[in-house]
């Protein structure tokens, strides 16, 4: 039976919607500017002699090119829109202003050049309007901040937690990783806990030892859990928001934005 749309639903949902848009003009780029057509890429391979003796020219290394490009275009847009919507969620529901439910930081590079980083939510609890959800939130932070091992001293100054959200994470891209560890250190060092947020199940065993070795909480795309381990029910439970039931009732219109971003990408 459908659920109820709640009055956030349209605007969550063209959060989500919005950033799936750039998916639909994705063309392969060879190097070259906003990417090209079929006509240009032909038209740029048959010019060079090398590529033309084997044939790379053909259309269906083209389509190969666009579906394996537009497949990753697609992971990503998926991946920002639920970055924009977690912030959201935090700033509705515990009272949040868009400075409240950001953080960043500053970092010299080697050259010495400064430059700014940030993850992708916060929840400052000093900053929550209704004081009777403090001792909640504070008590979630307590238990999570243990369940990373993270020392009881450190523990008990947390005054928040920040967030890096993820749709999936199976990519083990070094420089992304060492990154996220390097976050990590600072956010402990501004005495935050840092949460990698998943969206879905999809974590590569590696990366996800990584970063629970550097202490970060690891919550996962699972409808079942607790606070401690899952998106969802921390999402329910602490924020006081049914974000599984929000994807379940806007799965319909949901699904088809896809499919039609899959015909583009593999015709």
């Amino acid at each position: 039976m459908p659920q109820t749309c709640l009055p956030t639903d349209n605007t969550y949902l063209n959060i989500l919607m919005e950033p799936l848009a750039v998916c639909k003009q994705y063309r392969p780029k060879f190097g070259h500017g906003a990417g090209l057509t079929l006509v240009e890429y032909q038209t740029l391979y048959q010019s060079d002699p090398f590529y033309a003796w084997f044939g790379l020219d053909s259309p269906l290394l083209y389509a190969a090119h666009k579906a394996s490009g537009g497949m990753t275009s697609l992971y990503r847009q998926i991946g920002i829109g639920c970055q924009r919507l977690i912030q959201r969620i935090i700033m509705d529901t515990l009272g949040h202003t868009v400075e409240q439910s950001t953080w960043s930081y500053q970092a010299t590079k080697r050259d010495g050049k400064v430059q700014t980083l940030s993850l992708d939510g916060r929840i400052l609890i000093k900053a929550v309007p209704d004081q009777a959800r403090r001792p909640a939130l504070k008590k979630w932070l307590r238990a999570a901040s243990k369940a990373t091992g993270t020392a009881n001293d450190v523990r008990q100054i947390l005054k928040g937690a920040v967030f890096e959200v993820r749709q999936g994470y199976k990519s083990k891209d070094s420089k992304r990783q060492n990154a996220d560890l390097a976050n990590a250190a600072t956010a402990y060092a501004e005495a935050y806990l840092p949460v990698l947020l998943m969206l879905s199940m999809q974590i590569d065993d590696d990366i996800a030892y990584r970063y629970t070795n550097a202490r970060w909480l690891i919550l996962r795309g699972t409808t079942t859990g607790s606070a401690l381990t899952s998106t969802y029910v921390f999402c329910r439970d602490e924020l006081g928001y049914d974000l599984a039931g929000f994807f379940e009732r806007n799965s319909h219109p949901l699904k088809p934005e896809v499919e039609v971003i899959l015909e583009k990408l593999l015709t």
